[in-house]
């Protein structure tokens, strides 16, 4: 078991490999859990002072980003870019037989993972977790999430997990029945409970990364100045992480996310949809399937900097509807 399974507390965890003085942000949801409406979420990168010292963010929005951090303090590099807070690696390859697999995944985020913290308080968002994807904290400060192939429980300082099996396994370990409440038109049906879940490690090493590239560059557009952008959420039944931004009064708003694929596109890809008419003349506009503009998995790549290619698509998107 890799310590992606073991109890966390990211910000703590921040705090402490930053050192006194700092005042942290990080991508990941933390305890204690939040019960004030409308999110009933804490929201781990905004970058609002607390007053405890300069504000280092995973994005420029901050005092100072994790990356000019890292530029006086080279130890933090390794910390950073696990939890994909700087100094960002490249994602791995797409690992064989991906599709499948994917939708078995998908299954397990809205129908377990999901409806766990929906049974709480009625809110199913969830969020990228490292090496994985999981719920904010809630209730009893109990936080479900998925790293790798591993189910994971955690309730304060608490941790326990299982090697995800079937449907009807995980939601007994996690205390739910199996059920669709965040499921959407396009999420795969629920099928067979008690069918043997296709989730290998890998995938979901896979999905993990794809997950924290998409969290960081959606955080960036989020804090860049942008018109009315919403948090940054992992919507189950779409299993995608995504926002809206812009003014949708004079139609120029869109949904910016990150896609592990779906039934019209066998690879992840970054898609800005448009709330209102595009030029379709624009080449930039090249989606088929909705509104907007992609870019494949097979097109990022061979990017040298995948973050940063990611990021600039965005900041595109968002240009040519301003």
């Amino acid at each position: 078991m890799n310590d992606h399974a073991l109890a966390h507390h990211p910000a703590a965890e921040a705090a402490a490999a930053a050192g006194a003085g700092y005042d942290v942000r990080v991508l990941e949801p933390s305890p204690p859990a939040v019960a004030d409406p409308p999110f009933w979420a804490d929201d781990p990168a905004d970058p609002t002072p607390s007053g405890a010292g300069p504000v280092i963010a995973p994005h420029s929005g901050g005092d100072l980003t994790w990356d000019e951090l890292i530029g006086a303090r080279p130890e933090l590099a390794g910390f950073a870019a696990d939890r994909w807070l700087g100094t960002r690696r490249q994602l791995p390859e797409l690992p064989a037989g991906y599709p499948a697999t994917l939708f078995d995944f998908h299954r397990l985020a809205y129908s377990v993972v999901a409806e766990a913290r929906y049974q709480c308080n009625g809110k199913f968002g969830l969020r990228y977790t490292r090496g994985g994807f999981g719920t904010p904290f809630f209730g009893d400060d109990t936080q479900v999430r998925v790293a790798g192939n591993r189910l994971v429980v955690q309730t304060a300082a608490q941790a326990r997990s299982i090697t995800i099996t079937t449907l009807r396994e995980a939601g007994e370990f996690t205390g739910v029945a199996p059920g669709t409440s965040a499921a959407e038109h396009d999420s795969p049906e629920l099928g067979d409970i008690d069918r043997p879940l296709e989730t290998r490690a890998d995938v979901g090493e896979f999905l993990g990364a794809w997950f924290g590239l998409a969290t960081a560059a959606l955080e960036e557009l989020r804090f860049s100045g942008i018109v009315d952008p919403e948090r940054v959420q992992l919507w189950p039944g779409h299993f995608d992480p995504a926002i809206a931004a812009g003014d949708a009064g004079s139609g120029r708003r869109a949904t910016y996310g990150f896609s592990p694929g779906d039934h019209s596109h066998d690879e992840p890809y970054i898609y800005v949809a448009a709330w209102g008419d595009v030029n379709r003349s624009d080449p930039f506009w090249n989606e088929a399937d909705f509104n907007g503009a992609s870019l494949g998995f097979s097109d990022l790549a061979p990017a040298g900097d995948h973050y940063g290619a990611a990021v600039a698509f965005l900041k595109e998107g968002y240009d040519r509807l301003s």
